[in-house]
C-alpha cells in the first residue's frame, strides 16, 4: 500500500492525511466546488475536484471516486466517517476494482448496518440486547401487535441507519399509529428503507461505546470505552473516556462482550460496539455497531497513546494489531467538545457565514482537530462540525478544569458555534458530578436562558 485516496472532507480528511504521512504513504484528496478553499485540498500530495457542492454529485459519488483513485495511482481508499464509510456496496466495488477499502469487509458492513440483523448476531454471540421485537416492520397493524408484547414505553428505530432519523419514543398505545407512520416515512426518506424495529425504552441511560480492532491474523482487541451521553436529539455533543459511571467489573464485562462480537463476526480494522447503560438497574445492553472510525476517536487516543487511524492503515496493509494485549492500560481522562457551526440559543440551528476570528486555546493537555480558520466560509451543504477540542488530564477533575479554561480562551466570531453551550455545561454541577443521561440536555439545559 503506497498511495491512499481520502474519500471525505474537512476535519476527518486532514486527520487521515496526518496518519498517512506518519505511515509514509502518499495521499490524494477529493473536493467539491464548495470546498475549494478547505485545508484538506492543499494538505494532500494531490487533490482532485470531484464535482459540485451537492454530496450526491461529489462525496457520495462512489463510482467517480473509484475512477479518480485508479487514475491517480492509488491502491487504497480511506472513507473517514459519514458519506460512504458504512456503504457496503461501495466497499465491495473497491474490492472488485483492486482497491483496498480501509475498513471491514463489505459483508460485515452490510450485516451490522442492518440494525435488526446486528441485534440477532449480537444475541447469538451471547451479548445482552435491549428487549424488543424480533423483526422489523413497515405495516402498522403488525407493528402494533408486536408493540403489545414489547410493552410501553418503547422506542422505534430505523433498521437501516441511525443518527436519530426514524427514531421515536412511544409512551402509550394511543400514540402508536401516528408516530410509527412518521418514523417509517422518515426512515424511507433517509435510508430508502422504511423498516422500523421496536425496543424497550429505558428512562435514564448512558450511551457507552467500546473501541475494537480486528486484523487478518485473527487477533481481536479493545481499547476501552467512551461515554457519549451528552446528546441532543440523539446527536452527540460531548464525549469522554473513560466513562465516569462504570465500575471496573461492568467495564471489563462490556469490553469483553464487544471483543467477543468482533471475534464472532471476524471483524477486520476499526469498529465501535455501542451499548446503553441503564442507570436504574446497572445493566448494559447492546444497541448497534458502527463499522468505521468514530468522530470521537481522539479521546481514546489521548488515554491509550494509540494512533487509531495509523492503526487502521497498518491493518489494511496486512499487518497485525500493534498492541498485543487484549486491552491497553487507560492513562488519565479525556473529554472531547464538538465545535459546530450551530446556534445553541436558537435550537442548535446550523449557521453559515465567514469566520472573522478563530483563536484556538493552547496549553498542557489540549489538542484541537479541525479545519476552519479566520476567513473561512462555512457552507450549508455538509455537516456543521468545524472541529473538536480534546482536553486530557491525570483524572476527570483535571480534565474538566482544563476544559473550562480552554473553552474560556476559545474565541470565534462571524458564525455562532456551540462554544457558549459548552461553557455552560462544563460548570454545571450535574455534568461535573457525572449525573447526566442521554436526555438530560433536552430536559434540563435547553429551556434554561442561562449564559
Amino acid at each position: 500500500m503506497q498511495r491512499v485516496l481520502i474519500a471525505n472532507r474537512g476535519e476527518v480528511a486532514l486527520r487521515v492525511i496526518r496518519a498517512c504521512r506518519k505511515a509514509g504513504l502518499d495521499t490524494v484528496s477529493v473536493y467539491s466546488d464548495a470546498d475549494a478553499n478547505s485545508p484538506h485540498v492543499w494538505a494532500a500530495d494531490r487533490a482532485v475536484c470531484i464535482g459540485p457542492a451537492s454530496p450526491q454529485r461529489s462525496y457520495l459519488a462512489g463510482d467517480t471516486i473509484i475512477t479518480i483513485a485508479l487514475g491517480s495511482g492509488c491502491d487504497a481508499i480511506h472513507p473517514g466517517y459519514g458519506f460512504l464509510a458504512e456503504n457496503a456496496e461501495f466497499a465491495e466495488k473497491c474490492r472488485e476494482s483492486g482497491l483496498v477499502f480501509i475498513g471491514p469487509p463489505a459483508e460485515v458492513i452490510a450485516r451490522m448496518g442492518d440494525k435488526v440483523e446486528a441485534r440477532h448476531t449480537a444475541e447469538r454471540l451471547g451479548l445482552p440486547v435491549v428487549p424488543g421485537a424480533a423483526d422489523a416492520f413497515t405495516d402498522t397493524a403488525l407493528a402494533v401487535t408486536a408493540a403489545a408484547d414489547v410493552g410501553f414505553p418503547l422506542m422505534l428505530k430505523a433498521a437501516a441507519g441511525g443518527g436519530g432519523r426514524g427514531m421515536r419514543i412511544i409512551r402509550a398505545h394511543d400514540d402508536f399509529d401516528l408516530l410509527f407512520t412518521q418514523a417509517t416515512r422518515e426512515a424511507k426518506a433517509a435510508f430508502d428503507d422504511a423498516r422500523i424495529y421496536l425496543e424497550r425504552y429505558f428512562n435514564k441511560v448512558r450511551h457507552i461505546e467500546v473501541q475494537i480492532y480486528g486484523d487478518d491474523q485473527g487477533n481481536y482487541r479493545h481499547l476501552g470505552e467512551r461515554d457519549c451521553s451528552v446528546q441532543r436529539r440523539h446527536q452527540k455533543l460531548v464525549e469522554e473516556a473513560p466513562s465516569p459511571v462504570l465500575d471496573n467489573t461492568c467495564r471489563r464485562e462490556m469490553c469483553e462482550a464487544a471483543t467477543a462480537l468482533a471475534e464472532g463476526i471476524e471483524y477486520v480494522n476499526a469498529g465501535t460496539v455501542e451499548f446503553i447503560f441503564d442507570m436504574e438497574s446497572g445493566k448494559y445492553f447492546f444497541i448497534e455497531m458502527n463499522t468505521r472510525i468514530q468522530v470521537e476517536h481522539p479521546i481514546t487516543e489521548a488515554v491509550t497513546g494509540v494512533d487509531l487511524v495509523l492503526e487502521q492503515l497498518r491493518i489494511a496493509a496486512g499487518e497485525p494489531i500493534s498492541f498485543q494485549d487484549r486491552s491497553t492500560p487507560i492513562l488519565g481522562h479525556a473529554v472531547e467538545w464538538r465545535v459546530n457551526a450551530e446556534d445553541p440559543a436558537n435550537g442548535f440551528m446550523p449557521r453559515t457565514g465567514r469566520i472573522t476570528r478563530w483563536d484556538l486555546p493552547k496549553g498542557s493537555g489540549i489538542r484541537f482537530d479541525g479545519y476552519a480558520y479566520r476567513g473561512y466560509d462555512v457552507v450549508p451543504f455538509y455537516d456543521s462540525l468545524l472541529g473538536k477540542l480534546i482536553v486530557s488530564g491525570k483524572d476527570r477533575d483535571q480534565a474538566i478544569s482544563r476544559s473550562g479554561a480552554a473553552l474560556s480562551r476559545f474565541a470565534v466570531d462571524g458564525v455562532p458555534t456551540t462554544l457558549p453551550f459548552h461553557r455552560r455545561l462544563v460548570r454545571h454541577p450535574s455534568f461535573t458530578r457525572g449525573e447526566i443521561d442521554t436526555r438530560w440536555v433536552e430536559e434540563e439545559m435547553e429551556d434554561s436562558n442561562e449564559q
